[in-house]
């Protein structure tokens, strides 16, 4: 608590090393990969983009895995301005925009380092995004992987689960595991929401996914869009410049998700279904609340049965977006005023090097001109009715 207030991070991440992983790998993984081992590469830099130094700890690569491809930070990226990208590899660690780093182990084996800055920042809840922090081309290894996070984030989240929460991942390759996983882990208080990963190509509203958001509306959690760092929206069409995909990938891959998942009638064939979106901006949402019902009226190409306007699923109380602080508060009260101050949520993006820590509530608390009520929304209500109470 900060100022009076209850606060709940929408927004945070958590990403064990290979080390940390490891025990929780089944023999599965082992018998399919004898050479696991090869594939550890040195974690160098920390997630605050600090340098370390040796020993190193190890993140886990596959080649083929959903890490590869265009992402924010290639190798050979072209500087704007200039005709192609540059010969040598450059080291551009993107700027940390906090005070102070986060507590080394935050994000990997240490809940009472996660916890401590928690308190420091007067944060009472995180939602964490993050499990197994690997993929591999192998769909059978990559599910182990998947269940391996789960247990991972079971034993960290279980030092304190009513402060630390956390998502289900489910994958269209794997309906049914995917099923099994939420059945598994939605009783335990951390699980709050799913969190689909999608291979490049496959759309959200594909019908094939249904039974994953009836399991997901049955148990009572949460479905999130958050994008990732490499092989996001449009990778394939930024100029080789990872400004630009930074600056447009998860706004546009948001906008997509909102589209697809309102106009293919999700919210009306699952009614209690809850679907957010996180670290995407939020100021552009009366925008496209405008023009996604002009352009169903325009173009079709949706549900030919959807029961709602698409802004009215958007501020019909089952859509939530979380800010992104640098929006700021002017940006918070035209969305709120014009939408209502039910959708927005706080967020920090803590530890990454866009979070503001240890200061990021401190920012929020000084939007004073938002009042108590819609503060003590954005705050915890708005979380609390998107994921649930801690």
């Amino acid at each position: 608590m900060r100022e009076g207030f209850k606060i709940y991070d929408t927004d945070t991440h958590i990403g064990p090393s290979a080390e940390t992983i490891r025990p929780y790998l089944s023999s599965v993984v082992l018998e399919r990969v004898p050479d696991l081992e090869e594939h550890r590469t040195p974690i160098r830099m920390s997630v605050t983009r600090e340098a370390l130094q040796p020993p190193y700890r190890h993140s886990y690569r596959f080649r083929g895995g959903s890490e590869e491809g265009a992402g924010f930070g290639i190798d050979h990226a072209r500087f704007l301005g200039e005709a192609a990208p540059r010969e040598q590899k450059v080291e551009r660690p993107r700027q940390f925009m906090g005070t102070r780093f986060p507590t080394h182990g935050c994000d990997d084996d240490s809940a009472e380092a996660r916890l401590r800055d928690m308190d420091d920042e007067g944060v009472d809840a995180h939602f964490m995004i993050g499990g197994a922090g690997a993929s591999h081309p192998d769909p059978v290894v990559g599910l182990e992987f998947m269940r391996a996070g789960h247990r991972y984030l079971d034993d960290f989240s279980g030092q304190d689960p009513h402060r630390l929460k956390a998502s289900i991942s489910v994958v269209p390759w794997a309906i049914e595991e995917s099923i099994q996983e939420i059945k598994r882990w939605a009783p335990s208080p951390w699980a709050v929401a799913i969190h689909p990963h999608l291979p490049v190509g496959y759309p959200l509203d594909h019908p094939d996914l249904d039974p994953i958001w009836a399991a997901a509306q049955e148990h009572g959690l949460a479905v999130i869009h958050h994008s990732f760092s490499a092989r996001y929206p449009g990778h394939r069409d930024l100029w080789d410049n990872p400004f630009l995909g930074r600056l447009a990938a998860h706004p546009w891959g948001a906008m997509r998700a909102v589209g697809a998942f309102f106009g293919a009638g999700i919210m009306d064939r699952f009614p209690a279904i809850r679907f957010g979106i996180l670290e995407s901006g939020f100021g552009w949402l009366p925008f496209w609340a405008r023009r996604m019902d002009d352009q169903v009226v325009y173009m079709g190409y949706v549900n030919e049965h959807l029961e709602c306007k698409m802004s009215e699923y958007l501020t019909g109380g089952r859509f939530f977006a979380s800010v992104v602080l640098h929006e700021g508060e002017e940006m918070v009260k035209m969305v709120t005023e014009d939408l209502g101050d039910h959708i927005l949520t706080f967020s920090s993006d803590y530890p990454h090097p866009e979070s503001r820590f240890p200061g990021s509530a401190d920012i929020a608390l000084a939007w004073t001109s938002l009042g108590e009520d819609r503060m003590r929304k954005l705050l915890w209500e708005n979380p609390v009715r998107f994921f649930g109470e801690p």
